[in-house]
C-alpha cells in the first residue's frame, strides 16, 4: 500500500513527497524550505534512519512505523509559531482515536484506549510514549517562516530503554498499516491547523489540549538546564508555558524542559 493523502487534505491542497526509506523527513522538508519550497506539503516514510527528536535525541523509526513531517510557511511570530506544537498533538491523538474504533471495540469491559498529550510535545497511552513530535522552524524569504512539524509514530515497534517507557500500535491491538495512519492524520491535520489558525485560535487549542493533558493536577517535576521545578501541573497558560504551582501557592511559568510525573517526579528530579 502507498502512503496517499486523505481527501481533506487533497481538498485544502496539501501535497505529498513520501519515501520507501530517508535519512530525517524533518531535513527533507526544510532542506525544501530552504530552496524556496511554499509549502503546505507533507514529507513521509514508514523506515527513517538518521532522525532526530527534541534535544537532538536519534528518532529512527524501523520500517513500519511512520515518520511524517509536514512544513508550512506562515507569516507569524516564532513565539506564535511554537504553539503550533500543540495543534500537532491534537492531530495526531484525533487521528489515533479514528483508528482505534475497531481495538477499543474488541477490549469489550476493558477501558478504551485514550490517547493523552504530554507537555510540551509527546502523545501517551497507558502512561507509555506513543508519540514524539519535534517543532522546527527558520526564517526565509519574504519574512516569513518555515515551521516543520515532525510527527513520529510507533506503529509496529517501540524502543526499548527510554526515559519514558515506549510502546507500539500493534503492541495495544491496534492493527493499522503506517500509510493508513498517514491518511487520517494528514486530513485531522487539516482540522486542527484551522483551528488554531496563524495563532488566532490557540485559545481554543489550549482548551482541546487541556482537555488531553497528562498528568494534570498531579505532582510534577521539571528539569531546566541544572535547575529542577517541583510542584503541581496547574495549566499551560496563553503562550503555551507550563504552568506549575509550587508548595507556597506561587505559579511558575516553563517554557522548556523535561517533564517527570507522579512518583517518577523524584526520580526524573534526582
Amino acid at each position: 500500500m502507498a502512503f496517499a493523502l486523505g481527501s481533506r487534505a487533497i481538498s485544502a491542497g496539501y501535497r505529498l513527497a513520501a519515501f520507501d526509506q530517508v535519512g530525517s523527513t524533518n531535513t527533507e522538508a526544510m532542506a525544501h524550505a530552504r530552496s524556496g519550497e511554499g509549502g503546505s506539503i507533507w514529507f513521509v516514510t514508514s523506515e527513517q534512519t538518521a532522525g532526530k527528536g527534541r534535544r537532538q535525541r536519534a528518532w529512527i523509526a524501523p520500517r513500519g512505523n511512520l515518520a511524517s513531517s509536514v512544513l508550512e510557511i506562515i507569516d507569524v511570530p516564532p513565539a506564535i509559531a511554537a504553539t503550533l506544537g500543540f495543534a500537532a498533538g491534537l492531530a495526531i491523538a484525533n487521528a489515533l482515536e479514528r483508528v482505534s474504533i475497531e481495538a477499543n471495540l474488541r477490549r469489550a469491559g476493558a477501558d478504551p484506549l485514550k490517547y493523552l498529550l504530554k507537555w510540551p510535545n509527546d502523545v501517551l497511552v497507558q502512561k507509555q510514549k506513543l508519540v514524539g513530535i519535534s517543532l522546527e522552524a527558520e526564517g526565509v524569504a519574504g519574512n516569513r517562516l518555515a515551521v516543520v512539524a515532525g510527527i513520529g509514530t510507533n506503529v509496529v515497534a517501540a524502543p526499548s530503554g527510554t526515559p519514558t517507557p515506549a510502546v507500539s500500535l500493534a503492541a495495544l491491538g491496534v492493527h493499522v498499516s503506517a500509510e493508513e495512519l498517514f491518511a487520517v492524520l494528514s486530513d485531522s491535520w487539516v482540522e486542527f491547523r484551522g483551528i488554531w489558525d496563524n495563532g488566532r485560535g490557540f485559545g481554543e487549542i489550549r482548551r482541546l489540549w487541556l482537555a488531553r493533558a497528562a498528568g494534570l493536577g498531579e505532582r510534577v517535576a521539571i528539569q531546566t538546564g541544572h535547575a529542577t521545578i517541583e510542584g503541581t501541573f496547574d495549566t499551560i497558560d496563553e503562550t503555551g508555558c507550563l504552568m506549575v504551582r509550587t508548595a507556597e501557592g506561587k505559579l511558575f511559568p516553563i517554557a522548556a524542559g523535561e517533564v517527570y510525573f507522579g512518583s517518577a517526579a523524584s526520580v526524573g528530579a534526582a
